[in-house]
């Protein structure tokens, strides 16, 4: 019953906060209108600027925005206790990642669907659009890379989830020729989608595809080769053609997804057959940092995120067809990640000590199960770790309502999958929309083609991927950077919220003030703690670009104070 409870609890946070105070930073502190013409309306271009359904940009941008990071972020945080994790969770959402991504996303609106990153010089100078430019491509450059790692990874861990992936492919596509082409009803166009997707679940559980060695190429090696050519594909398409169509249906598959989970916790719950084995408090775990500051930069996505600033800002802006579906699109999909976040808590705080089988084949209940998983810092942070603990434990509550547990994995597996392509093809989109911003303002021609920048971002995210050797996992190298770069991203984000809004006069600006000094403040003291341990390890490239990122940090708030300081109107910024 406390699985349940905890869950309870959550969702009903969630819905209060999202009809309360959503509702209220939209018309009050926003002051959203839908006389203000959308840049989907004012720019359409039928390819990248669409005015777009609400509840099919709902369905892009959810999907854009969570990735696999409310799933690993929550996975491997727990290890400080499951109290702690959800508080962050909760709180983090409701107050601070909702906020930053519903801010960007206005900003974004009412300045032509440009990137977080030229909106910048707008609010506070020219010379820091720069700066935040850099944080931007160090950001996206590891993620293209990483995320075609973890798809790969997965794909070798869950070979069942291969088959109903890829098939995603020809069923979005005939999904979004249907809707736009030939004018099918959304929701009869859905359900045959949605159901055509099932069906490759279930038989990709029947057909598991394990890609060989080929050539001295290890599997891993192969599959990022394939996924970055694939990303050069989507991310040049129009959005309609794959990426929107993709990821509304990865919406989908993500709400029945959670509404199985959601049910197989209320039953085991009701039977007794589940309940929390995680401890509440864990302080000091075995190898663990500390948890201040690092439980907020360790959960992510699912509290906040600066990635979404991003996706909010670079493509989405781009698609929202009214002002005001702003709340629903931006606050309400960070809101609807906070949930995923929580199951997530609830899988691996009670749901893996339902059954747990070791390497050696023991099967593990109960405390035991979990102590055995959770048995270090090392232990769970490998990402087939975080991945393993989520899918073990949905699928065992998933068994619960009469669904194999067989299917179960399949089904989470090719969940995770799916929304880690969606993350990899978000991301080099994005990289290609900042690439060509910078190229544009610097007066480099070539690099402003859709194409060349498309193949700048696939290209250097390959380079880095296959820096240490065949296997595609390089990017492993800066991986202990991203979590840091990702919170001071989300920080440097809210400084421009924070500028516009106190230049609309009031005390309006607090709303993102106050998340905005939490996330620096956090984020700049985990920075210094991981310089400190980069330089007593050695490892000269990690804290030569750790140094370099605090330096930047640093200066972007010395910047944003002193714009602060400055009595500059509305009137005059927007002029």
């Amino acid at each position: 019953m406390d699985a349940i409870l905890i869950m309870i609890i959550a969702f009903v946070g969630y819905l209060l906060a999202y009809k309360l105070y959503g509702k209220f930073i939209g018309q009050k502190i926003f002051n959203l209108t839908n006389a203000n013409k959308a840049p989907s309306v004012e720019f359409e271009d039928g390819k990248d600027y669409v005015p777009t359904r609400k509840g099919i940009i709902f369905g892009h941008h959810f999907t854009s925005i969570a990735g696999t990071g409310p799933i690993v972020g929550p996975a491997i945080g727990i290890i400080w206790g499951w109290v702690p994790a959800l508080i962050w969770v909760l709180v983090g959402t409701i107050v601070m990642g909702a906020v930053h991504d519903f801010g960007a996303l206005v900003l974004s609106m009412r300045n032509q669907g440009k990137s977080i990153s030229e909106i910048t010089s707008k609010y506070i100078n020219p010379r820091t659009r720069t700066i935040f430019f850099l944080i931007v491509l160090l950001e996206l450059w590891i993620v293209v890379a990483i995320f075609g790692m973890i798809i790969a990874i997965i794909f070798s861990m869950y070979p069942q989830s291969v088959f109903p992936v890829w098939c995603e492919i020809p069923i979005a596509i005939l999904l979004g020729w249907a809707v736009y082409k030939r004018g099918a009803k959304v929701g009869v166009a859905t359900l045959f989608a949605v159901v055509a997707m099932y069906i490759t679940v279930v038989l990709g559980h029947f057909l598991p595809l394990a890609m060989p060695t080929i050539a001295g190429l290890p599997p891993t090696g192969s599959w990022s080769i394939i996924l970055f050519i694939y990303a050069f594909l989507a991310s040049t398409l129009p959005v309609t053609t794959l990426l929107q169509p993709r990821d509304y249906i990865n919406a989908w598959e993500l709400f029945i997804a959670m509404a199985l989970v959601v049910v197989g916790i209320l039953a085991s719950g009701f039977a007794g057959k589940v309940s929390v084995v995680a401890p509440a408090v864990q302080v000091n775990p075995a190898e663990a940092p500390s948890m201040w500051p690092f439980l907020f930069i360790t959960i992510a996505c699912g509290a906040i995120s600066g990635f979404h600033s991003l996706v909010s800002s670079g493509t989405t802006a781009k698609q929202v067809a009214k002002e005001e579906d702003a709340i629903m699109v931006g606050y309400g999909s960070m809101v609807m990640e906070g949930m995923l976040a929580v199951i997530v808590i609830i899988a691996v705080a009670a749901g893996i000590g339902m059954a747990y089988t070791t390497k050696d084949g023991t099967v593990l209940t109960g405390v035991a199960a979990w102590n055995t998983h959770y048995a270090s810092w090392g232990a769970a942070n490998g990402l087939g770790s975080k991945v393993a603990s989520v899918v073990v434990g949905s699928a065992n509550m998933i068994a619960t309502i009469g669904i194999p547990k067989e299917i179960g994995i399949v089904i989470m597996g090719v969940f995770i999958a799916s929304f880690a392509g969606t993350t990899l093809d978000t991301a080099t989109r994005l990289q290609r929309y900042v690439v060509q911003e910078l190229a544009s303002d610097i007066k480099v021609k070539f690099f402003q083609n859709k194409y060349a920048a498309t193949a700048f971002a696939v290209i250097t995210a390959a380079i880095l991927a296959f820096a240490t050797g065949a296997n595609g996992q390089g990017a492993l190298k800066l991986w202990p950077l991203f979590g840091a770069v990702n919170q001071i991203l989300a920080g440097l984000a809210l400084i421009t919220i924070t500028l516009y809004l106190k230049q609309k006069g009031g005390y309006k600006y607090l709303v993102s003030g106050i998340p905005c000094v939490f996330m620096l403040f956090m984020t700049i003291w985990g920075l210094i703690l991981n310089e400190r341990n980069f330089i007593k390890a050695g490892n000269g490239l990690l804290y030569i670009v750790n140094a370099i990122v605090i330096v930047i940090s640093v200066w972007m708030i010395i910047e944003g104070l002193a714009a602060f300081g400055k009595k500059k109107g509305l009137k005059a910024a927007e002029a």
